[in-house]
C-alpha cells in the first residue's frame, strides 16, 4: 500500500492551466465539467498523483456496477478530497479506499442517522465529539469505497468490529490509520484507509 496526500495550497486557476496537459483526455474532460476552480484542479490533481504512485500515465480506467474506477492493468487506487486536502493510495494486491475530511460542525441528526448506539455513546463520551465522529466517519466511507459501494449501506451497521477487523457483508476489512507526518497533514483534516487483509493499526 502506498498513498500520498497534498494540502490545497496550489488550487488556483493557474495550476489547473499547468496539470491539464499532465492527465489523460477523458480526466481533462472530467476536470473542465467542473464550474469552480476547486472541482477542477481536485480532479486534476488527484489524476497526477495517481500517476505518481503508479508510475505511469493511468489511461486505462474502467467502471464497476457502483460506478468505482479501477485500472485495467492494475493497481487499485481510491481518490478522496475535501476543502483542507486531498488523498490518493494505491495497492497492487487488494481493494482498497480512502477517506478524507475537514472538520466541520455535526448536526445531532446527522449522528443518530449513521452511528449505532456504540458509537454514538463514544461520540458523546469524547472530549473532542466533533473529532470522535469524523473518525468513525472516515473510517465508515473508506470501508464502503473499499468494497465499491460508496454509501448505498445502513451507515449505522458499516463497522462491526472485531479484534481489530470490520466486518460488513460477511467480508471483513481491516482499517488502517496511516502514520503520517503531522506536519504534511492540514490541522483539522480527518483520513482512514481501508483495505482487505491485515495493516497496521497506526495514527497519524
Amino acid at each position: 500500500m502506498k498513498y500520498l496526500i497534498a494540502d490545497t495550497s496550489t488550487c488556483n486557476e493557474a495550476e489547473v492551466q499547468r496539470l491539464l496537459p499532465l492527465v489523460p483526455l477523458f480526466r481533462r474532460e472530467q476536470a473542465l465539467r467542473f464550474k469552480h476552480v476547486f472541482g477542477q484542479w481536485a480532479c486534476l490533481k488527484t489524476w497526477t498523483m495517481l500517476q505518481a504512485l503508479v508510475g505511469r500515465t493511468c489511461d486505462d480506467v474502467y467502471y464497476g456496477a457502483y460506478g468505482k474506477p479501477y485500472l485495467e492493468k492494475g493497481p487499485y487506487f481510491s481518490i478522496s478530497h475535501c476543502k483542507t486536502a486531498v488523498a490518493v493510495v494505491i495497492d497492487e494486491e487488494h481493494e482498497i479506499g480512502i477517506d478524507i475530511e475537514s472538520r466541520r460542525h455535526v448536526e445531532e441528526g446527522l449522528i443518530l442517522r449513521t452511528m449505532n448506539e456504540a458509537e454514538q455513546a463514544l461520540i458523546a463520551a469524547a472530549d473532542d465529539s466533533e473529532g470522535a465522529f469524523l473518525d468513525l466517519w472516515t473510517q465508515k466511507e473508506a470501508v464502503l469505497k473499499a468494497r465499491g459501494t460508496g454509501i448505498v449501506d445502513d451507515l449505522t451497521s458499516v463497522l462491526s468490529k472485531n479484534e481489530g477487523e470490520c466486518v460488513i457483508s460477511r467480508e471483513s476489512w481491516s482499517l488502517t490509520f496511516p502514520a503520517i507526518d503531522l506536519q504534511s497533514l492540514p490541522h483539522g483534516t480527518y483520513v482512514s484507509i481501508a483495505t482487505v487483509g491485515s495493516c497496521p493499526s497506526v495514527r497519524g
